[in-house]
């Protein structure tokens, strides 16, 4: 993209009652190849950020949430993008079916598991300055949309 032009990237973290989010890795043909994140993907035109948000996380991962039940975590300017992070909580039982031309391998993980994978650096790069900007509204969240923990 030209310099000062933007797209919007969105991504809705799953959330469930005891507090386990999901992370999706990606798959080896994508960018960042066997990396892990929170499904996100490019809001279309005529979206809305959460709209996108929603629609990614349905396509690669099959879980679908309602825009009624997104906690927006915050924005991220980065260097052609504005990334959009939400939450959503979502049933204990809920079925994950991964879209395995996006997706390799799916993993619900506690708050402290997904803070050693972006330690041990299994996490996908842009990731790491998004959660730096937002890890303590991150872990607000989920605690909020996990009463069961």
């Amino acid at each position: 993209m030209p310099r000062g032009l933007y797209h919007v990237v969105a991504s809705v973290c799953a959330v469930r009652s005891d507090g386990r989010v999901l992370l999706s890795q990606r798959a080896a043909s994508k960018d960042h190849p066997l990396d892990w994140e929170i499904p996100a993907g490019s809001v279309l035109a005529g979206e809305s950020s959460v709209e996108g948000a929603i629609r990614e996380l349905c396509e690669e991962v099959g879980i679908d949430v309602s825009n009624d039940s997104t906690t927006f975590i915050g924005r991220f300017t980065e260097d052609s993008a504005l990334f959009d992070l939400y939450a959503a909580p979502v049933a204990s039982e809920a079925t994950v079916s991964p879209d395995a031309i996006e997706v390799a391998d799916t993993r619900w993980v506690t708050i402290a598991e997904f803070d050693e994978m972006f330690a041990s650096g299994a996490m996908a790069a842009p990731w790491k300055p998004r959660m730096a900007a937002f890890r303590k509204r991150f872990g607000e969240v989920v605690n909020e949309l996990s009463p069961a923990r």
